[in-house]
C-alpha cells in the first residue's frame, strides 16, 4: 500500500512538473544576455574592451594587417579620389576627408573651376574644427537649402555617425552658423523650410511624441524666435506608424514642403503644406511621387486600376500636377520595364526625367523629355556589364552629373550638357591590378526552381578545381538593387591576391523589380536564403571554390542573411562575416528602429508569424551540438538603427556554446564601419585579416 501511495506521488509530482513546464514554454523564456543591450552600461562596455582585445591580439597581429590597413587608408584619403560635386545655386559644393581633414570639410567651387580639372576650393564648414572647439566627435549629414537662393541652410550633425542628429541654422553666404537661428538638440529628425522664417520639423526630441519606432509622431509649424515646444502640431500619426516625415518637393509654382506620414516602410499618405493647408497628394501608398516640370510622375510597386486602365507594377506613369491635384486621372505611361528590367532610380533636371533601368542587373540611363504632349526617350551610351549612378541634378537647368563603374573599371564622373554632348569629367585612377581578371555573370537554380543571377570575378586562367579562397555576398531585402561597382579596397586585399568575389542578386532585392521583391517577402522570407545556398552551392559545383575555402559577408539585413546561412548551412562556409548585424528576430521589433521592419518581416508577437520567423532567426537557432565556421562578427557602439545588442548577443551565445568567434566593436560609425578614414580602414583591415586566416590554406588557424 506505502508502496503504491509512494508510486502515485511520483506520478503526481511529474503532471506537475509537466504542467509547469508547459506553462513556462508558453511565456518567453528569459534571454540571459539581456545585459548586452544596454548600450552604454559599464558591464556591457566591459564585456565589449575585453572582445575587441581578444580579436585585436588576433587580427591585429595577423602578418598582414598592417598592410591592408595602410593601402586601404592610402586609398580612403587617396587626393586623386573623384570631389563628387552637388549643384547649389550656381555653384558646385562638395564633403571631403583626407588625411589632414579626418572628420571632413565643406567646399565649393564655380563651375569654371571645377571643370578646369584643377578646381580651387573655398572651405566652407571644417567639421575637424568644430570638433576640436566643441569637444563632441560630430559627423557632417547634409545641408537642406531654403530655395531659390539656397543661402539659409538647416546643417545635420550627428554625434559619432548616429542617425540622430542635431539640426543648426547655417548661412552660406558668411561660412557660418546663425547667431539666435534655428537649433534643433539631437534626435531623430526630418525638417523642411517654409519660408525663411518658419520650418517644419518632425522630431523625437525629449517629451514630444513618438512612434513605436522611435521616430517623430508629430509635424510642428515652428515660427522664429518661439520655442520648440511651443509651435502648433499640424499632423501627426498614429503611434504603431513608422513615423513622420518631411521634405521638400519642387512644384511647378516652387519648393513647396511636403508632409509625409510613413504608415510602414513601404506604405505612406503624403501631402503638400500650401498656404497653410494640407493638400493631399493622392498616390497609391506604396508608390512614390516627384515632380518633373508641369508633370507629377508616379512610380508603382503594386499594379493601379485608374478609370478601367490598369497601370503594371514597376510601371512609371504622369499625370498633369495641377489637374491631378484637383481630381484629373489623365495618365500617361512614361515607361513599363520588361520582365527582367526594373527602373533602379528617377531624377528630374528643369525639362528632363532621368531613368536608371536595370536589365539582367546591368545598367541603362534612359532620358525623357515632353514633346508635343508626349514623353519621348533617348538612351545615353554606357560601358556594358556595369551600373549607372545618378549624380546631383538641378531644377533650374539640365545639367546633369552621372557615374559609370564596373567590378573592374574605375569609377568616371560624366556632365550632360544642355544640349545633349556629355563630357567625362573624372575617372578614378586604378586602384587595385585588374590585368587578367574577368567578369561573368552566372546563373543558380534555388530551391524551388528559380534562377538566380551572381556576378563573378575572378583571375581568366584560375584552375577550377575547388582550391580558391571565395568571398559571396549578397542582400536581399527592402527592395534594395545590388550592382557592380568598383572593387577598390577589396579589389586592392582580395581579388588581387587571388581571391574570388562573387556578387550574389537574390530574392528580397530589388533587381528584377517590385515581384522579385515580393517573392521574399514576410512567411516566404525563407526563399531569400535558399537563393544564397543555392549560389554557395553552384560556386561549388563549378569548382570555383569548396567549403574550406568559401566565405560569406553581409551588412544589417545581409547579417541576417549570412547568419541564416550559416545556421542553416555551416558545412558549406569556412568563413562568416557579420557586418552590424540583425540576429534577434525575436527582440528585433522592440529595439531602436526595428519596429519598423516589421512591414517586410512580421510580428514575431503574433504566433502564425512568429512560426516562420523562428524557423530562420540566426539567434535562436544556433545549436551547442553543431560545428560552425568561427565567425567574424563586428558592428559600433553608435548604432542606432539596428541595436549593437544583436552582435554582440550572438557573440555571447556563441561563446556560451563553445563555439570560435571573433568580435569586434567601433566606438564610432552609425549605421556603419566608422566616421573617420581610419576607422574606416581599421574594420576593413579586421575583415581582410579574419577571412585571409579562415580561408587560406596555409594560414587557416582550424574552424
Amino acid at each position: 500500500m506505502r508502496i503504491i501511495q509512494r508510486f502515485g506521488s511520483i506520478v503526481l509530482a511529474a503532471i506537475l512538473l509537466v504542467i509547469a513546464a508547459a506553462q513556462l514554454g508558453a511565456q518567453e523564456v528569459e534571454d540571459p544576455f539581456l545585459w548586452l543591450e544596454e548600450v552604454e552600461g559599464e558591464r556591457a562596455l566591459e564585456w565589449v574592451a575585453a572582445r575587441n582585445a581578444e580579436s585585436m591580439a588576433v587580427l591585429g597581429e595577423f602578418a598582414e594587417y598592417q598592410t591592408i590597413y595602410e593601402q586601404t587608408l592610402e586609398i580612403f584619403t587617396s587626393s586623386d579620389r573623384i570631389a563628387f560635386p552637388a549643384i547649389r545655386d550656381e555653384d558646385l559644393y562638395n564633403f571631403w576627408t583626407d588625411a589632414d581633414h579626418a572628420r571632413g570639410i565643406y567646399r565649393r567651387t564655380s563651375w569654371d573651376s571645377y571643370l578646369s580639372g584643377d578646381p580651387e576650393w573655398e572651405l566652407v564648414l571644417d567639421l575637424d574644427a568644430l570638433v576640436a572647439e566643441e569637444d563632441v566627435p560630430w559627423a557632417f549629414r547634409g545641408m537642406n537649402c531654403l530655395a531659390p537662393e539656397d543661402r539659409y541652410c538647416i546643417a545635420r550633425l550627428s554625434r559619432g555617425g548616429s542617425d540622430a542628429v542635431e539640426a543648426r541654422e547655417f548661412d552660406l553666404a558668411e561660412k557660418r552658423f546663425v547667431e539666435g537661428g534655428f537649433r534643433i538638440p539631437e534626435a531623430k529628425m526630418t525638417t523642411a523650410w517654409v519660408d525663411r522664417d518658419h520650418l517644419l520639423v518632425a522630431s523625437a526630441l525629449g517629451d514630444f511624441p513618438v512612434t513605436t519606432s522611435g521616430y517623430a509622431a508629430a509635424v510642428r509649424l515652428w515660427e522664429r524666435g518661439t520655442p520648440l515646444e511651443d509651435a502648433e502640431v499640424i499632423a501627426s500619426s498614429e503611434s504603431t506608424d513608422m513615423g513622420m516625415w518631411l521634405e521638400n518637393m519642387h512644384t511647378p509654382v516652387g519648393d513647396e514642403p511636403m508632409v509625409i506620414r510613413l504608415k510602414t516602410i513601404f506604405t505612406s499618405d503624403v501631402h503638400l503644406l500650401r498656404d497653410g493647408e494640407l493638400v493631399p497628394v493622392d498616390v497609391p501608398d506604396d508608390a512614390t511621387a516627384l515632380v518633373s516640370g508641369d508633370q507629377l510622375v508616379i512610380q508603382l510597386v503594386s499594379d493601379w486600376e485608374v478609370g478601367g486602365e490598369l497601370y503594371r507594377e514597376g510601371s512609371i506613369v504622369s499625370a498633369g500636377f495641377e489637374g491631378y491635384l484637383t481630381g484629373s486621372r489623365d495618365l500617361e505611361v512614361v515607361i513599363e520595364p520588361g520582365p527582367r528590367s526594373t527602373v533602379n532610380g528617377i531624377r528630374t533636371t528643369r525639362d528632363y526625367l532621368l531613368v536608371n533601368q536595370l536589365t539582367n542587373v546591368q545598367s541603362q540611363l534612359l532620358r525623357y523629355h515632353r514633346d508635343g504632349g508626349r514623353w519621348v526617350m533617348e538612351e545615353i551610351d554606357t560601358p556594358p556589364m556595369g551600373a549607372v549612378g545618378l549624380g546631383s541634378t538641378s531644377t533650374d537647368h539640365n545639367r546633369f552629373f552621372f557615374t559609370f563603374s564596373s567590378f573592374t573599371q574605375p569609377s568616371t564622373l560624366y556632365l550632360a550638357e544642355e544640349g545633349g554632348d556629355i563630357t567625362e569629367v573624372r575617372s578614378l585612377p586604378d586602384q587595385f591590378d585588374a590585368e587578367g581578371l574577368v567578369v561573368e555573370q552566372q546563373w543558380a537554380t534555388s530551391a524551388d526552381g528559380t534562377e538566380i543571377p551572381y556576378f563573378l570575378v575572378r583571375a581568366g586562367n584560375m584552375p577550377m578545381d575547388g582550391s580558391i579562397p571565395t568571398l559571396q555576398t549578397a542582400y536581399g531585402g527592402f527592395q534594395i538593387s545590388r550592382t557592380p561597382s568598383y572593387l577598390s579596397a577589396t579589389g586592392k586585399s582580395w581579388v588581387e591576391a587571388g581571391g574570388v568575389y562573387v556578387l550574389a542578386n537574390i530574392r528580397g532585392g530589388g533587381e528584377f523589380g517590385p515581384s522579385w521583391w515580393k517573392a521574399a517577402l514576410l512567411e516566404n522570407r525563407q526563399r531569400a536564403y535558399d537563393d544564397f545556398i543555392a549560389v554557395s552551392e553552384d560556386l561549388i559545383a563549378r569548382g570555383v571554390t569548396s567549403p574550406d575555402h568559401l566565405g560569406i559577408m553581409g551588412g544589417s539585413n545581409g547579417g541576417l542573411l549570412v547568419g541564416a546561412a550559416m545556421t542553416q548551412r555551416p558545412d558549406l562556409y569556412g568563413a562568416v562575416v557579420f557586418q552590424v548585424p540583425l540576429v534577434d528576430m525575436k527582440r528585433y521589433h522592440k529595439l531602436l528602429a526595428g519596429a519598423s521592419w516589421m512591414a517586410e518581416y512580421g510580428n514575431p508577437d503574433i504566433p502564425e508569424q512568429w512560426e516562420y520567423i523562428s524557423k530562420y532567426s540566426p539567434y535562436q537557432n544556433m545549436k551547442s551540438d553543431v560545428e560552425y565556421p568561427r565567425a567574424f562578427i563586428w558592428t559600433t557602439t553608435r548604432d542606432d538603427r539596428v541595436h549593437p545588442g544583436h552582435a554582440r548577443k550572438m557573440t555571447a551565445l556563441m561563446m556560451s556554446q563553445g563555439h570560435p568567434v571573433h568580435y569586434f566593436e567601433n566606438t564610432e560609425g552609425g549605421h556603419g564601419s566608422g566616421v573617420t578614414p581610419e576607422q574606416r580602414a581599421k574594420s576593413f583591415a579586421l575583415t581582410m585579416s579574419y577571412l585571409f586566416r579562415q580561408l587560406v590554406t596555409d594560414r587557416r588557424p582550424g574552424r
